[in-house]
């Protein structure tokens, strides 16, 4: 009989059934003397012993603010010191932690903050070009639910924000929520509780916020540090970002359930600080999605950093050149280094690569399902396709999500009878049941590690007075891996520029959902149905920008 498409992880260890809140206080009563965390540009280290003590003091001064039992605790921020304790502390009062993205303005940040109900927010003053201060006084009118606003650092807004706290001012209230009551809250909370929505871009033009359990997030983190065979004597360098699962789970997470240290080297990605901190703190792990490993080894004196402290690490995020994981695991000296793929949905990842699997299968595929998980690939009438055979790559298992915070039209769409979730990208199993990711069913352009679905993209640039009509796409590109091509209509007797259009999207969407290229055009290639042909329009953009060179470096 013809071998199937289909695999399931078996592992010697057990699924945790735990909260993450219970988890962690019991590492942290294991390594109480090991370092958890540095966070080199802020100066600050803690062992586990002082992390329990810090997130354990927020999470009763979160409470005695009179968050509850489920309420949503918006974070926004780059990586802190302060995200780990957030992300940490939540669990404990059983409240659930979304994740806004640092690059969201305006109108994704009250769309996410409203749709999820968000009543405290932690928010970073600003960024960079991001004023979040002055974003949050802007929006906080159209956000009812909104009641507490806790800023994070000693950034001062450039104008106040009415009756926003300090992080010390909820320090200071725990005493008004004692020791015991929290125990009370922690014991009151089950695993398979929602402990974290993270909003993904939308087909239909808004974002989903893609609900997380304690035993989804946990036991994820856990199997990926397994991958990496993390102990306590592993220090993780995390440049990647913390409201992604990347950061959150894959790094502190992983982390986390093994005792090793979380080393946060900036803010936001910085190829130099990132090997900086490295070097300084001796890590044995780096992250990253190809972009930022291309750009460390692009620094004019990348040889001048002693990194031979690493053997491991994980890319991920987007497809990888082979000869810039050769190089990684060289120059970088990471031999060990995996690959890991996955989705928010599934919290994130469903499969891995080996540390000791073969070099081709360590660059050409993302590895085997991860431990407790389930894998298939479908034809388009849902039935599994023989080994060999491109199809929908579906997951089962403890990973699968939640669903979407309120929104079951989506989840049910997503989630099949069985508790499969459709990913949507097109893969291969081959006969020892490695992966392939060959391509994309849903129409999503990965730029630099970041998805982007282009129908949220063009549901704004329809709000602008002059486009007709517009149709989003991505185009090779070197550095990101794919950037974003707006095909845009004009109405009758109206005029434009493509700068011009640039300038209406900035400050209303992120910064990397803002189209590189603009074309305009009388109309678009279509089907005799009326369907938008983009591969055409791919095609067509790609030779007239002369991305030729950049299509042969990207993978499928």
């Amino acid at each position: 009989m013809t071998q199937q498409s289909y695999a399931s992880g078996t592992s010697a260890a057990p699924l945790i059934g735990e909260t993450l809140g219970a988890h962690f206080d019991r590492m942290a009563v294991k390594f109480a003397d090991h370092e958890a965390v540095v966070s080199v540009h802020q100066g600050v280290r803690m062992t586990y012993g002082q992390l329990r003590e810090a997130t354990d003091t927020f999470a009763r001064g979160l409470a005695a603010l009179g968050v509850e039992h489920g309420d949503r605790v918006g974070i926004w921020s780059t990586n802190t010191i302060e995200w780990v304790v957030a992300q940490f502390a939540t669990p404990k009062i059983g409240a659930i932690l979304v994740n806004i993205n640092p690059a969201y303005r305006s109108s994704e940040a009250s769309y996410a903050l409203r749709q999820s109900g968000v009543s405290v927010l932690l928010a970073q003053v600003r960024h960079k070009t991001s004023d979040y201060a002055s974003i949050l006084n802007e929006i906080r009118g159209s956000l009812p639910e909104l009641r507490t606003i806790v800023l994070i650092g000693d950034e001062k807004p450039d104008v106040p924000l009415d009756g926003a706290l300090t992080w010390s001012e909820v320090v200071a209230a725990a005493h008004r929520f004692v020791p015991e009551q929290l125990r009370e809250r922690l014991e009151a909370t089950q695993f398979d509780e929602a402990i974290n929505i993270q909003y993904t871009s939308g087909t239909t033009g808004f974002p989903k916020g893609a609900t997380l359990s304690h035993h989804n997030i946990l036991n994820n983190g856990f199997f990926i540090g397994e991958g990496c065979r993390y102990t306590e004597r592993d220090r993780v360098c995390i440049p990647v970002p913390f409201y992604h699962c990347f950061g959150m789970v894959l790094g502190n997470l992983a982390c986390m359930t093994h005792g090793a240290t979380i080393v946060i080297p900036n803010y936001s990605f910085d190829p130099q600080l990132t090997m900086e901190a490295v070097q300084k703190e001796r890590c044995t792990s780096l992250y990253g999605v190809p972009t930022m490993f291309i750009a460390e080894l692009a620094l004019p004196d990348f040889k001048k950093y002693k990194v031979n402290t690493l053997r491991t690490g994980i890319m991920a995020g987007s497809p990888c050149p082979v000869e810039i994981m050769k190089r990684v695991q060289s120059e970088l000296h990471m031999p060990e280094v995996t690959i890991c793929y996955g989705m928010t949905e599934t919290s994130p990842v469903s499969t891995q690569t080996a540390v000791d699997d073969p070099l081709d299968k360590r660059t050409g595929t993302v590895g085997r399902v991860h431990p407790h998980l389930e894998v298939k690939v479908v034809d388009e009438a849902n039935r599994i396709v023989p080994a060999g055979v491109p199809g929908e790559l579906c997951t089962r298992g403890y990973s699968v999500m939640l669903g979407y915070w309120n929104d079951p039209d989506n989840t049910a769409a997503s989630i099949d009878a069985a508790r499969y979730m459709h990913t949507g990208d097109i893969a291969i199993m081959d006969d020892e049941r490695y992966v392939n990711i060959s391509g994309r069913i849903k129409d999503m352009v990965i730029r630099g590690g970041e998805n982007v679905y282009p129908r949220e993209i063009e549901e704004f640039l329809y709000t602008y007075p002059a486009v007709k009509d517009v149709a989003v796409i991505g185009v090779p590109d070197e550095k990101y891996g794919e950037e974003l091509c707006a095909w845009i209509v004009l109405k009758l007797d109206a005029t434009t520029t493509t700068e011009e259009i640039r300038a209406y999207c900035k400050g209303k969407i992120a910064h990397y959902k803002i189209p590189r290229y603009v074309k305009f055009v009388s109309e678009f290639p279509m089907t005799v149905t009326g369907k938008v042909q983009k591969f055409k329009m791919r095609e067509t953009s790609t030779d007239e920008l002369g991305l030729q060179k950049a299509a042969g470096v990207v993978t499928a």
